[in-house]
């Protein structure tokens, strides 16, 4: 099977190289997704273990199209009945961009009547009940390329379970391994976060380090499907948990002004299994101090679209500028959208990478 991973934008090549390590086949990097090969037990693993990923779909087939009728007959082409039942559920949802098929309820109906042309031919019905398991069509159309996709996953992959409730403004759990994996922080003996909010860094951070996946404990809704065998799901968790190196955890030290914040990082770090080698202190991050031999930084600080005035954002950057202090064995990652941040922060970074928080675009610096 063909899949399709979408991602936040700018880290494309983080997830091809994960599903890579995962043994996915024709991997391809894309804008805002990645492609790639492999059969039933991958589209269990990908699900299970991808720490970047925000769901993963099945390419069902792509087409041009520029007319409804060129969109009926290229959905209508495709081999529904190889994946939906005739008790299943399927609707439609979808986006275009830069297309001239632009009216998306249009496009919807257009999908839903080209699939149940099509699975008639099959199940010889002309309605179907759509009581039994849910195979939620996507369709994409960006410059009148038309791609057709099951979503595999249900909730989105972003969900790992553990934080039911987070602080103001958190980040999207895909993004904080991103920001992880990208400083290196697998390798650290500590993690710190100087405002660590409901902990989504140092949590996800934890779990790269320990090996531990990010879905092993959730549900997908490929579950339900009969392509996908049970004993699949099974090996696959069982051979994702055979993995962990609970030993590896690193050192995790959260602070932050808010104390209520910070029993919210405890809830959840205990939830996702890391909260052993957690300690919390109420502190402002303007009191940081890089204590010890060794440590990587990992900080998302509050910034003027988010919860600060503009201002007061770049008062706080110059002041990590003068916390964040050079010196040896001690690694700083910090995401910021202000184009002005090293400037503020006193010194340019080693490394940058673009990345976005949410629809927001952003800077990752990292001082190493």
């Amino acid at each position: 099977m063909r899949f399709c991973a979408p991602c936040l934008f700018g880290i494309e090549g983080v997830l091809a190289d994960e599903l890579k390590r995962l043994g996915a086949d024709n991997v391809e990097a894309q804008n805002g997704r990645v492609l790639f090969s492999g059969d039933a037990a991958m589209l269990a693993r990908a699900n299970i273990q991808s720490r970047f990923a925000e769901r993963i779909q099945i390419l069902v087939g792509s087409f041009s199209a520029r007319s409804f009728e060129e969109l009926y007959q290229g959905v209508r082409a495709l081999p529904w009945a190889d994946y939906v039942g005739k008790l299943d559920r399927f609707p439609v949802k979808g986006w275009s961009l830069n297309s001239a098929l632009h009216s998306i309820p249009d496009c919807q109906s257009i999908v839903k009547k080209a699939v149940v042309d099509k699975l008639n031919q099959t199940y010889h019905q002309a309605r179907f009940a759509e009581t039994g398991a849910l195979y939620q069509i996507q369709f994409t159309i960006l410059k009148d390329e038309v791609s057709l996709l099951l979503d595999t996953s249900g909730a989105g992959l972003h969900k790992r379970g553990y934080r039911e409730i987070s602080g103001a403004a958190p980040l999207k759990e895909t993004l904080a391994a991103a920001i992880a994996d990208l400083a290196r922080a697998r390798k650290a003996d500590r993690i710190i976060d100087p405002c660590c909010g409901s902990g989504t860094l140092l949590i996800e951070a934890a779990l790269q380090a320990a090996k531990i996946a990010p879905g092993k404990s959730r549900r997908f809704a490929a579950e339900e499907w009969a392509l996908v065998p049970a004993a699949a799901w099974q090996e696959e968790r069982e051979r994702a948990i055979s993995f962990e190196q609970p030993d590896r955890l690193p050192a995790l030290l959260g602070s932050d002004v808010d104390k209520e914040v910070l029993a919210l990082c405890r809830d959840n770090a205990e939830k996702a299994g890391v909260a052993k080698n957690l300690e919390t202190a109420v502190r402002d991050l303007r009191r940081f101090e890089p204590v010890g031999d060794s440590g990587t930084v990992l900080c998302n600080p509050p910034y003027g679209e988010r919860l600060l005035d503009v201002r007061t954002a770049q008062d706080l950057i110059r002041a990590m500028g003068k916390v964040f202090v050079e010196k040896p064995g001690w690694n700083y990652a910090i995401i910021s959208p202000d184009e002005d941040f090293e400037t503020l922060f006193g010194r340019p970074a080693k490394k940058r990478r673009k990345l976005y928080n949410g629809m927001l675009k952003c800077t990752l610096y990292m001082y190493f």
